[in-house]
Parts: C-alpha cells; structure tokens; sequence
C-alpha cells in the first residue's frame, strides 16, 4: 500500500500567516525561532534559527465535536510553500517516537488504533491502520506533549 504524508491545507495557513484568528479566535503569537526544535506544519521544515514565527490553537477537524482536538503548532510567519505530499517521512519528524492514532470517516478516534511508535516504523504502523477499512485518515502526534504534526491518508 501507498502513503501520504500530508502538512496542513495552504487554505488554512495563508489566514494566520496574514494575520487572521486561530481556532480559539485569538491572534497568533509571533516569536523568533532559535533554530531548535520549531517545526512549521505546511512547509514540514524546522523553522531556522533567528526566523519568524507563529504560534496559535489549531484544530485539524472540520467540525466541533468530543473528538476534535485543539493544540498548539508552529506556523513559518512568513508565507511558506507547502510540503509535497509523499510517502517519504516528514523533515520535522525527528523525535524517537510519535503517537500515530487513525480516524473514521467521521473525524473520530477508530479505538485500538493509536499508539505510540518509533519513527522509523511510522510508515509500516500506517500501512497496517489502513487494512481497516474503518479507518480514513492518520494523525502524527507529539508522544511527549500530543501536539498535531501531520496527516496519512491512503495514497
């Protein structure tokens, strides 16, 4: 089976780059990167040492419901190009191990599925959530502090 790796929609990003609301209606928080450890969820780059960036609420789920977590990401502050959707492990995932949980088709937690994983078995825990049928997507989260990285769905 193929993957795909997916960073946030370019559609979501442009308004808080521009200034606009995060999930929580608030302004998003403008720091200077010390080049350790800021990964930018569009480009799926680190955000380099002395640029720009955000730091806002955001909700990767269309609709508000129990499921439907908000946290906190790092955006570049300047307009970025969005990350190729590949099968190829993102920049920005370089801790040990990530939590990898999947979704149905309506935007809730396919129990059973999640866990926390080593990064270098992301792609293959992937693979086998999606021989479940109930399963539509894939978040990459922060094992540490659950913070969204990314998305997988079925190529």
């Amino acid at each position: 089976m193929t993957i795909q790796f997916k960073a946030l929609p370019t559609e979501d990003v442009r308004p808080l780059q521009r200034g606009g609301p995060d999930a929580y209606g608030n302004k998003p928080e403008r720091r200077i990167s010390d080049g350790d450890g800021m990964p930018c969820r569009h480009c799926l780059r680190n955000i380099a040492d002395g640029d720009a960036y955000l730091v806002l609420a955001y909700r990767p789920f269309p609709d508000l419901q129990p499921y439907a977590e908000t946290g906190p990401i790092f955006l570049h502050a300047q307009e970025c190009d969005r990350a190729a959707e590949t099968e190829a492990v993102p920049e920005i995932l370089e801790s040990p191990d990530y939590i990898v949980r999947g979704y149905g088709r309506d935007n809730r937690i396919v129990y059973g599925s999640g866990g926390v994983i080593a990064t270098d078995a992301i792609t293959g825990r992937a693979e086998t959530l999606f021989e479940n049928d109930d399963i539509a997507y894939v978040h990459v989260r922060s094992a540490r502090n659950n913070c969204y990285q990314c998305r997988i769905e079925r190529a």
